[in-house]
């Protein structure tokens, strides 16, 4: 269905004729728009071109202030069941030490879990350019602390000074439905 804010509607149509559809969903077959907005009108409704790419228009006879609205109640639930993917950027240099690559990487970890992508950046300065093979083993190093919890959407590459990796979370195993416990009969008291 076309975006509601460029429906034209009753005498805002300026076709001969169009295809229409009742106010139950009906197909009339082609019609004079004459013919159609009177019908329109006779039921108290709007009629309102849905499919205006087509030949002829395909018009419908509905309630034009209750459709817009059930489009934008639509439209919000699509927009609130949306998850924005964040990318969350860690940032080391080739001559990291052990302990710090674990703080690091336990960074990396927790946003992976927290469903965000990571990117993992080295910065190179100065003469470190010449060695970015190291850069690469601390990368590659990561990846061997946070074993079977990414998916590496972008293997290192150098960009200028940087080299950098995407990895996006493993998609989570579907959680396992236990199957109902039986319910325990209660039997009423009885007063002896």
């Amino acid at each position: 269905m076309a975006d509601n804010k460029n429906l034209r509607t009753n005498d805002q149509i300026r076709v001969r004729e169009v295809r229409l559809i009742d106010d139950s969903g009906e197909q009339k077959g082609v019609l004079a728009i004459a013919d159609a907005l009177r019908m329109a009108k006779e039921l108290g409704l709007d009629l309102v071109e849905i499919a205006p790419q087509s030949v002829p228009p395909v018009c419908k006879i509905l309630d034009y202030g209750k459709f817009k609205f059930e489009q934008e109640k639509k439209f919000k639930d699509n927009r609130k069941n949306q998850k924005i993917v964040k990318i969350k950027e860690i940032r080391m240099q080739p001559k990291i030490d052990d302990h710090d690559l674990d703080f690091k990487s336990r960074h990396v970890r927790d946003f992976l879990a927290e469903g965000d992508k990571v990117k993992v950046t080295i910065r190179f300065r100065g003469r470190e350019l010449a060695h970015t093979e190291i850069g690469e083993d601390v990368l590659k190093s990561v990846l061997a602390k946070i074993e079977g919890l990414y998916v590496l959407e972008r293997s290192p590459s150098m960009e200028g000074r940087f080299m950098s990796m995407i990895l996006s979370p493993k998609a989570a195993p579907p959680k396992r439905q236990d199957a109902p416990r039986p319910q325990q009969k209660v039997e009423p008291e009885t007063n002896a």
